[in-house]
């Protein structure tokens, strides 16, 4: 990243891997990444933020179980954002638009705020965005708003001095307070297709979420539109083989 004098954008590198995302500084496609709690084994769906990209927002949002609203605190991006064009503005109601109904925001660069780490911005920030998202659909009294700083790692995972006045959870305790959905697995196969892959040496891959039913190695699916029938040679997730 320093090489390209991206250094501010090292950590959105580990998922932004076309050469495209780099060169602009933002996210394109939409990338996986996992990671595991203590309560949880966690799919991070990384979704472009850029107004030219929200098909591929969609594709990654309507995949989620929780949406992570990652909010500009900075004195501008904020204003930015919840303008009536603004991708806070579009994001949230995509999300909530596509059954995402569980939600957590970030107020992030909070180490860029004018004082350093400001309550009162962070105050100003919880008051506008609860309006906003109480209009959508969501309660605001159920979505934790945590005060990051994802560059300088600010309650990400540990608590921070910085942010001493904020008593809420961290993100990581945030993630961990998400009602798991009820998976409907008594119900009939469906799986819609994000993408297909063609491997060599291992053939057709195709890629998606299974929204309800079971999906196991040996099983006959059905594809449709074109009515191709086909066995499961296998399953996996990230890169490891799945009994179910």
């Amino acid at each position: 990243a320093a090489e390209m004098n991206k250094r501010s954008f090292k950590y959105a590198w580990v998922l932004d891997k076309l050469k495209a995302e780099r060169e602009r500084g933002i996210t394109i496609d939409i990338a996986l990444w996992k990671f595991e709690t203590t309560k949880y084994y966690c799919t991070v769906i990384d979704a472009p933020g850029h107004r030219d990209f929200i098909k591929n927002m969609i594709t990654g949002t309507s995949q989620a179980d929780c949406a992570v609203l990652i909010i500009d605190s900075t004195t501008g991006g904020f204003e930015a954002g919840i303008s009536k064009d603004g991708q806070t503005r579009e994001h949230a109601l995509l999300a909530f638009t596509l059954g995402v109904k569980q939600m957590i925001c970030c107020c992030n660069k909070m180490d860029a705020t004018t004082p350093k780490y400001s309550k009162a911005r962070y105050d100003e920030i919880v008051k506008e965005v609860s309006s906003y998202l109480k209009k959508v659909g969501y309660n605001p009294e159920k979505i934790p708003f945590v005060p990051i700083s994802g560059f300088e790692g600010d309650n990400m995972i540990e608590r921070s001095t910085n942010l001493d006045w904020y008593k809420g959870p961290t993100l990581l305790e945030a993630l961990d307070l998400i009602q798991e959905p009820k998976r409907p697995s008594d119900k009939p196969l469906r799986l819609p297709l994000q993408d297909v892959y063609k491997i060599g040496g291992i053939g057709t891959v195709p890629v998606g979420r299974v929204e309800t039913g079971v999906l196991k190695p040996g099983m006959v699916v059905t594809f449709g539109p074109t009515g191709l029938t086909t066995e499961v040679k296998s399953v996996e997730m990230h890169h490891e083989a799945l009994q179910e």
